[in-house]
């Protein structure tokens, strides 16, 4: 047959699909995984595809309430999918695959591969050997084999990025089992950091996020306390960067240098999250927390003596082991004090294999629930107190992608203020790509969002708008692959992630 009679190929290569619980470092490592997957040549399923994809990968937390329970849900709904489609391939990692490793492939036994949070760069290799031995692979490293950063991205965002400068944790909170998952602290050395930071910059990306599980304890490993205030003034002298941000810090950690910095550094955002947990200093005591009330509203004041118009954000657990109401009126005092722009805030429940778990004084479901309540409404109160305070003010908001789930209806546009708080506005008569950057006049305030009901003041078109662009119109070219498998029937949606910047833990 000539080759002028051939029909056009077809792109059979298999597809994958990434479904993440937890936190931004299971965000982050979710990109690598993908883009594991991608070098090893699969192809990502379509949006919506709900399971139907030849290999389907569960990045876990262990951190949230009942975490296993979602895990095991969601595997028992594709067992059937898997049987009718011979070739599918699940794998779990993450928290809750380095915690239970052998119970998975016990409770789920048609799960081909069990991976770690230290050897994420071996899944493609597990698929592979599960694929040609039939049977489940297993392989949890105990430390870390490689810096996650080394592997290959595919990231979410066109104009903005995670960048890890450290992982694992030093810390023992009695409540967290995230030390005995991502194992002791490990930073990055600066000049890596910075070279992907710049690489990033040269693809488009205008707005980056550092992450660590105590972020500003970077420096640890070489005994410069100093050295994460050091990190955030040379990415002030990144040329293109343009906003840059970090998450979660710890009290601890939170040095007078780290605040100057942050002031003196423009593209350094008006923006902290920084986890308080509890305002009463016996629970944090009880908790292993290094800090007091005091130490903790110390830092706020000299954050707000610093930049007035910064937005803090925090984590609060509710009804921990032994708390009584009087501790908890002392987190409600804090709260009062430090005014947060929000909190994200957890009732205790218990985490196998944490100290906390084993304590006494549990408290009953009940009464947490009703402190959590009560704390809710007061930090409701306070965040809209405060967005109000934003009425009149000139921001400059960079567009986002998918924040805004109403604004098809309403014809607007949403993305995020300097302080990143969410910000809806009139959509300009001129054409504007996430990434850009719109100036407007902030008209009312929510809860939870602002809105600009104006004309824009302004539109300033950006690399980062550019690179989105060349991003959306290749993404449009590009041939999809072809799904072998059969239809998914009646299997979930991924849960979403969790709502809060880091595991809850910091």
């Amino acid at each position: 047959m000539s080759s002028g009679n051939r029909s056009e190929a077809v792109d059979v290569r298999k597809s994958y699909e990434v479904r993440t619980y937890g936190c931004q470092m299971n965000v982050h490592d979710s990109e690598r995984l993908s883009g594991l997957l991608e070098d090893a040549g699969y192809v990502r399923a379509p949006e919506g595809s709900d399971g139907d994809a030849d290999v389907v990968v569960f990045n876990t937390c262990a951190v949230r309430e009942n975490a296993d329970n979602k895990l095991y849900g969601n595997l028992g709904r594709l067992a059937p999918m898997k049987t009718k489609r011979p070739g599918m391939q699940i794998a779990v990692g993450g928290c809750l695959a380095q915690k239970d490793r052998d119970t998975i492939v016990q409770r789920a036994p048609w799960v081909d591969v069990v991976f770690g949070t230290h050897n994420i760069g071996k899944l493609p290799v597990l698929l592979e050997r599960a694929r040609i031995q039939e049977e489940a692979q297993i392989e949890i490293a105990e430390s870390l084999e490689a810096f996650p950063s080394t592997l290959p991205t595919r990231r979410e965002s066109a104009y903005a990025a995670w960048v890890s400068i450290s992982v694992g944790c030093n810390n023992t909170c009695t409540f967290c089992i995230v030390p005995a998952l991502r194992g002791k602290e490990k930073d990055r050395r600066t000049g890596d950091i910075l070279a992907e930071i710049e690489a990033l910059v040269a693809e488009g990306v205008s707005e980056i996020t550092l992450l660590g599980q105590n972020v500003n304890a970077y420096g640890s490993d070489i005994g410069d306390r100093e050295a994460f205030s050091k990190l955030l003034r040379a990415c002030g002298r990144i040329e293109g960067l343009e906003r840059v941000r970090f998450t979660s810090p710890h009290p601890r950690d939170f040095t007078d240098d780290v605040i100057a910095a942050m002031a003196e550094t423009p593209n350094v955002m008006p923006q902290l999250h920084m986890p308080m947990q509890s305002g009463s200093d016996t629970v944090l005591k009880a908790m292993r927390r290094s800090y007091r009330q005091e130490r903790f509203l110390g830092i706020i004041d000299k954050v707000r003596a610093a930049m007035p118009d910064a937005a803090i954000s925090t984590d609060i657990i509710v009804g921990f082991p032994g708390e009584t109401e009087e501790d908890f009126e002392q987190t409600m005092h804090a709260v009062r004090e430090a005014r947060f722009a929000n909190a994200f805030t957890f009732q205790y429940s218990k985490r196998p294999g944490t100290p906390a778990a084993d304590m006494d004084g549990q408290i009953p479901k009940e009464v947490v629930q009703e402190r959590y309540m009560r704390l809710s409404a007061l930090q409701e109160d306070i965040s809209w107190s405060e967005n109000k305070k934003q009425v009149g003010r000139t921001l400059d908001v960079m567009v986002a992608e998918g924040e805004g789930r109403k604004d098809g209806a309403t014809h607007r546009l949403s993305g995020r203020a300097p302080d990143n708080r969410l910000v809806h506005f009139t959509k300009p008569d001129q054409d504007v790509r996430p990434g850009d950057v719109v100036t407007v006049e902030i008209s009312y305030a929510a809860p939870h969002h602002l809105l600009a009901e104006g004309a824009p003041l302004g539109v300033r078109r950006t690399r980062s708008g550019d690179a989105w662009e060349k991003r959306t119109a290749a993404a449009a070219a590009k041939p999809v692959g072809v799904m072998l498998g059969l239809p998914g029937i009646g299997a979930p949606a991924p849960l979403p992630a969790a709502s809060a910047p880091g595991c809850g833990c910091d």
